[in-house]
């Protein structure tokens, strides 16, 4: 086995030699990540190691120095100081100091905090910092301190919510919180953004507070915010809270509101959704939005307010959307939605007068698994659209496909059977 090592490290320093970066890489990467990572050979030589790696690092192309970064971290806390000069070199190229403090997050040591806070406080480059915020961010724990002392300078205070914002700590909430009522508009937004992912007593009433903030970002991230917490629906009345934001002024924001509303699961709920459905002032764009969160709601109301909103409207783009949706819908209110689509074949609806709607319905039959789905189907066959028979015969085969191709088979023969309808089903059993 020493042989062997030895035979590495001389290929290593070879490879090195010829500046065969990807050959030395491969080397290292044996060395460093296989088995014999903990040899004494190799812990001996590991300076050495990183001395060749910091090369590949330093040299080789950008796909080089991703994989060279696996080789560091797995090197330990020794590579922590060249991986600092790298950082503090500002004559040193733009992407190798990137990759510097992209591999010192990696670390989540505390020797790593002070480089990268003070390229946040002093570097000019914004998507440096960047990348030295999110570095902070991986760390965890070890650097809250540090990035709640950049939340209170102007000039750092973005990037440190940021870097917070990737911390799922609970120990971030408190710096958030105090930045919530911040002079930007971003700042409040990440903090927002940032904060709906605990479950803290003290942030629902910031979110509430944040609805009705003069930024639309701050109010949007508010919205979904809240939609995280259906279960203070009734102690905090958030149906009525969120309804007016159906309306507000920017279209985002009502956005949100749809979805978080459709979070609540209940008929109050489905009925402000419906009613912006059918008012003639929402926009397409939010129509299919509410129509989304309608079929979310997932109460019998709700998919009542879709069969309804289907029979008043008069635009094919909702047509199909609803007819999509319908077919997503969860156990236990799957027979319900099919009752819907086969009542909407039934009556025939101006809707299945078009081609994509009707293929559209014979989709959603087959992805609700409802058995009483396959005659009606069946009847499809005949439709002299390509198209809608196509999409038929992947719904029955969809559906439950050995029951369907029996049923075929019967009906194969059956002379009483439309033309239409005897070629359809040959045509099924062809493409089974």
């Amino acid at each position: 086995m020493v042989s062997n090592i030895n035979q590495l490290l001389v290929q290593a320093q070879t490879a090195y030699n010829a500046a065969d970066w990807s050959s030395l890489i491969q080397y290292l990467q044996q060395l460093v990540l296989g088995s014999d990572s903990q040899h004494p050979e190799v812990v001996k030589n590991r300076e050495y190691l990183l001395t060749l790696a910091i090369s590949v690092l330093e040299m080789g192309d950008f796909q080089q120095r991703w994989e060279i970064t696996k080789v560091l971290t797995h090197l330990g806390n020794i590579a922590i100081p060249p991986l600092i000069d790298i950082l503090e070199d500002e004559d040193a190229e733009e992407e190798l100091r990137w990759y510097a403090a992209r591999t010192l997050g990696e670390f989540q040591q505390p020797e790593a905090i002070a480089p990268l806070v003070e390229l946040l406080k002093t570097d000019e480059d914004e998507e440096l910092k960047a990348i030295a915020a999110t570095a902070l961010g991986q760390m965890g724990t070890v650097a809250i301190a540090a990035l709640s002392e950049l939340l209170k300078q102007e000039d750092t205070r973005l990037l440190a919510v940021r870097s917070l914002s990737c911390i799922p700590q609970t120990e971030t909430i408190t710096p958030l919180l105090s930045v919530v009522q911040d002079s930007q508009a971003t700042i409040r937004t990440a903090a927002i953004e940032a904060l709906s992912s605990f479950h803290d007593e003290r942030i629902p009433t910031v979110l509430l507070n944040a609805l009705n903030d003069i930024a639309a970002t701050v109010r949007r991230a508010a919205a979904l915010g809240l939609g995280f917490r259906p279960d203070l629906r009734e102690a905090l009345d958030l149906v009525t809270r969120l309804q007016p934001k159906l309306y507000d002024f920017n279209l985002d924001v009502c956005c949100a509101a749809a979805v978080s509303l459709s979070r609540m699961g209940c008929n109050d709920a489905a009925k402000h959704l419906f009613d912006l459905l059918i008012s003639p002032q929402t926009s397409t764009k939010l129509q299919l939005k509410t129509i989304r969160a309608l079929s979310w709601v997932g109460t019998p109301s709700s998919l009542e307010y879709l069969q309804t909103a289907f029979n008043q409207i008069t635009s094919e783009t909702l047509w199909q959307e609803i007819a999509t949706v319908l077919g997503r819908v969860q156990k236990p209110q799957t027979t319900q939605a099919v009752e819907i689509l086969l009542q909407i074949l039934r009556l025939q609806h101006p809707a299945t007068e078009i081609v994509n709607i009707k293929s559209a319905i014979a989709l959603s039959l087959g992805q609700l698994g409802e058995i009483q789905a396959i005659e009606p189907l069946i009847s499809l066959l005949a439709d002299s659209n390509a198209s809608v028979r196509l999409h038929a015969i992947a719904a029955l085969k969809n559906l439950d496909s050995e029951v369907a191709h029996q049923k075929l088979q019967q009906l194969a023969n059956n002379t009483a059977l439309t033309p239409d309808l005897q070629q359809g089903i040959a045509i099924a059993l062809a493409e089974w």
